[in-house]
């Protein structure tokens, strides 16, 4: 073993000398510093978006439920070094000088929040100031809308039933307002050292108590996987996607995106370490023949060829790894105006996560061309034209179950990586049919073409397979480059246009029927124009079929904390915008009430069409059949349901309206009109989240510029790489036509000629293909509107003919300012 190690030291300094191992190396240093720089990233924009989020939830894990958190769990969160805080919140009817209001108040510990900080003002139209404390004994800080509703000023004595309290503070932003928007109303904080005084709280109460809780990751994992058992009924921990939809959709999103275009890159440079590898060991044929002729076994060979792989992995890996830190370094801080005050660092398993990727990808894409040279006959010394026996078929299963596993990283579903395979190969087969069936029809036209294209498609036409391998091959680098660009441009863009800068940024709660003809008017006369109002009815779904829906629900702890609580139901005549029909039809008016269901809801309580569904709606039951499941937009910014009824099926129930729109920053007067107008109206801002959305979107934008050069780098190793891989045959034939007379012209338009020709129709394939997958992708990754792209039709051909031929010319210079004798000396 030691003698095969040293003799493979011996073969990579060689091979390395002598420039052998450049295309493998620098595909292999792309594949490494591409995966690790993206791994880096996305782990760190993990950890940021995450703690961003964890801002919103006041704490990195929250635990909310109606009773007061049991001192156990208190004790047992302090043993493993976690801070802990409990905000109590409930809603209590204003009385002042004859006006009502119904607020939501919110009791908040000293060390309150434990992520995010508070806006507060000091004037009305003063600049909001981040600050980490909190009303003080006796004071309370309150959002502008309570001060005109109740036409009370700072210094003003405000009464929350039984206490009063000074006004001191105007509350601008609260880091962990929640996601359950139809609970929410105009926020007024106090000090919880003042609850008691207030006496509003009582036994029986209906309170929300929630409980947030900050500490390392591994604390923070261990504390909740003992924490769930201890949970009762009415608890349940708050989760990104549960209780920030629109965020962790865009956070999911925003990694697609990211890996999509990673996957892309390291594709290419795989291509790359496989042709290059096909080229390199071809060259050790007459070294393997004589080593077996020396008694070297099979096994002897493989192992030899693997050592030398491996330190050629790890010598490329290593400083890889370390570009791709600095690539993820540089990335940060060119987008450092756009990221969150404070970075998380990026773990350290995505560092060498990134090394034994490098690995992996290098053998997923040469050990089967390391495995056939086990099968070079010892007879090659003397029959030089003799080659390995084997299929190739390895080499493509191996090559697919590697890319198989890094596009499985950055999807969450594997009949997303089937279809990719299924589709891939259907497309590589009718491209590699198209361009066998080219080929040959080509063939009757080389005799009428010039000298020139005639020795040209001569080369292309000669060996049909070979030239096809490198079509499929150029195509699928053609394909990867034009993606990354398509997620640069066209599928970003499509994304932030579903988030326009008049997209809703306000939602407008608690409308009551006698509000409805007065508010229109005022959004008239504002020259507004707000998203359909929604009748909101409270109820809690009780039985599924003829199963508590409790039972049904434990199996899954998000679909139990999704029917533990009373649910925002709704009933409209047709399906309202953002909302997709993916099973069933729309409710109808039938004898017996339908509903539609919001598809995940459905999916966590193991719902179908046709099941029996029983409501407690203010103490009486309704029963409805599923008649749908519906696909929602959360990052949309309008008004979405879980359950919706077809139109009228609520209407003798209580109800308040819901709706959304757009306010401009400048328009804080007709803000405050409306709530004065409208006192009982609350009026939720969610700008703060939308500007989150758009930074996400901005990060994700220059990340990619990025990948681009990553992956035009990798592009280019790919084209040498294959160009360079029928080299030796290429220099042997014009040789022979530099013996003959041929001269340096003719071959230099030949091959430009050549290249050309293989470039436009690769062109051709990569523009059809890129197509189909963009529609792929718009419309069943991305949930994004599809748009054709004529453009791809014209500048791909052109583009990938300039590029081949460039690469080409370049790559097969040597041929043609080298004299004739210094060529066959060579050969």
């Amino acid at each position: 073993m030691k003698t095969l190690f040293a003799l493979a030291f011996k073969l990579l300094i060689r091979d390395a000398r002598r420039g052998e191992l450049l295309i493998l190396a620098l595909s292999l240093l792309v594949a490494v510093s591409a995966t690790t720089a993206i791994d880096l990233l996305a782990d760190r924009l993990d950890r940021t978006m995450t703690q961003a989020a964890a801002e919103f939830m006041g704490g990195d894990l929250a635990l909310s439920g109606h009773q007061p958190l049991a001192l156990s769990i208190l004790e047992e969160a302090s043993r493993r070094g976690l801070e802990s805080a409990e905000t109590t919140e409930f809603s209590s009817m204003l009385v002042e000088q004859d006006e009502l209001l119904l607020a939501g108040v919110k009791a908040i510990p000293d060390h309150y929040p434990l992520r995010g900080t508070f806006k507060i003002k000091e004037t009305l139209d003063g600049s909001p100031v981040e600050t980490r404390a909190i009303p003080g004994p006796r004071e309370v800080w309150v959002e502008a809308a309570v001060l005109s509703a109740l036409h009370l000023k700072l210094g003003d004595t405000l009464t929350v039933g039984e206490a009063s309290f000074r006004i001191r503070r105007i509350l601008a932003y609260e880091p962990d307002r929640r996601g359950d928007i139809y609970s929410l109303s105009p926020r007024i904080l106090i000090n919880a050292k003042d609850l008691e005084a207030t006496h509003i709280v009582q036994p029986g109460s209906h309170v929300h108590r929630i409980a947030v809780f900050n500490g390392t990751p591994e604390a923070l994992k261990a504390f909740k996987y003992w924490l769930k058992p201890q949970l009762g009924p009415d608890q349940h921990l708050n989760d990104l996607d549960e209780d920030r939809p629109e965020l962790g959709k865009a956070m999911s999103k925003a990694q697609q995106y990211l890996g999509l275009s990673s996957v892309a890159v390291v594709l290419l440079a795989g291509v790359a370490i496989a042709m290059s590898t096909r080229r390199h060991l071809r060259r050790h044929y007459d070294l393997i023949a004589i080593l077996k002729c020396h008694g070297a076994t099979s096994r002897d060979i493989l192992v030899l060829q693997v050592f030398e792989y491996l330190m050629i992995g790890i010598v490329v890996s290593l400083p890889a790894a370390g570009l791709g830190w600095l690539l993820e370094s540089l990335l940060v801080t060119l987008m450092r105006p756009l990221l969150p005050g404070t970075l998380m660092d990026p773990g350290q398993g995505a560092f060498l996560l990134g090394i034994g990727s490098g690995l992996l990808i290098l053998f997923g894409f040469s050990l089967p061309i390391i495995q056939r040279l086990r099968r070079l006959p010892p007879l090659r010394v003397l029959r030089r034209e003799l080659e390995p026996a084997g299929s190739p078929w390895p080499i493509y299963l191996t090559a697919t179950a590697t890319v198989g596993w890094l596009l499985s990283r950055h999807s969450d579903s594997w009949w997303m990586v089937l279809g990719v395979f299924v589709g891939g190969g259907i497309l590589c087969l009718v491209m590699g049919g198209l361009a066998y069936i080219g080929l040959i029809a080509t063939r009757r036209l080389i005799p009428s073409m010039p000298l020139a294209a005639r020795l040209g498609f001569q080369h292309l036409c000669r060996t049909p397979l070979l030239t096809v391998t490198q079509v499929l091959v150029f195509s699928i680098t053609l394909i990867a480059l034009e993606l990354i660009l398509v997620i640069r441009t066209e599928l970003i863009n499509d994304w932030q246009q579903q988030l326009p800068l008049t997209a809703p940024n306000h939602f407008a709660l608690n409308l009551f029927d006698a509000d409805l003809p007065g508010f229109k008017d005022f959004m008239t006369a504002s020259g507004m124009t707000p998203s359909p109002l929604y009748p909101v009815i409270r109820g809690r779904l009780t039985k599924i079929n003829e199963d508590p829906a409790l039972d049904r629900a434990r199996k899954d702890p998000r679909a139990e904390a999704s029917i533990n609580r009373e649910l925002s139901l709704t009933a409209v005549d047709t399906l309202p915008p953002d909302n997709r029909i993916v099973e069933g039809q729309w409710p109808d008016d039938g004898p017996e009430p339908g509903v539609s269901v919001e598809q995940a809801l459905a999916g966590r309580l193991g719902l179908h069409l046709g099941d029996q569904l029983t409501f407690d709606i203010a103490g009486e039951p309704l029963t409805a059949r599923v008649r749908s499941l519906r696909a929602l937009e959360w990052d949309r910014m309008t008004p979405n349901f879980y359950m919706i009824f077809s139109g009228g099926r609520l209407d003798a129930f209580p109800r308040t309206w819901l709706t959304s729109f757009h306010l401009d920053p400048t328009q804080d007067e007709v803000k405050r009109a409306l709530a004065k107008r409208f006192p009982a109206v609350t009026l939720l801002d969610v700008s703060k989240l939308l500007e989150q959305l758009n930074v996400i979107l901005q990060q994700l934008s220059k990340a990619i510029e990025i990948i681009l050069c990553l992956a035009l780098l990798a592009g280019v190793a790919v084209l040498l790489a294959t160009v360079r891989a029928t080299s030796d045959e290429r220099i042997h034939e014009d040789t022979l036509l530099r013996v003959i007379g041929a001269r340096k012209r003719l071959l230099r338009r030949a091959q430009v000629i050549e290249f050309g020709a293989l470039g436009l129709m690769c062109g051709l394939f990569s523009a059809l293909t890129t197509e189909l997958v963009v529609f792929y992708l718009a419309t069943s990754v991305m949930d994004l509107p599809y748009h054709f792209h004529g453009v791809f039709f014209l500048a791909t051909p052109l583009g990938g003919a300039l590029l081949i031929a460039a690469a080409g010319f370049l790559s097969t210079r040597k041929i043609t300012e080298v004299s004739p004798m210094s060529l066959l000396r060579s050969l």
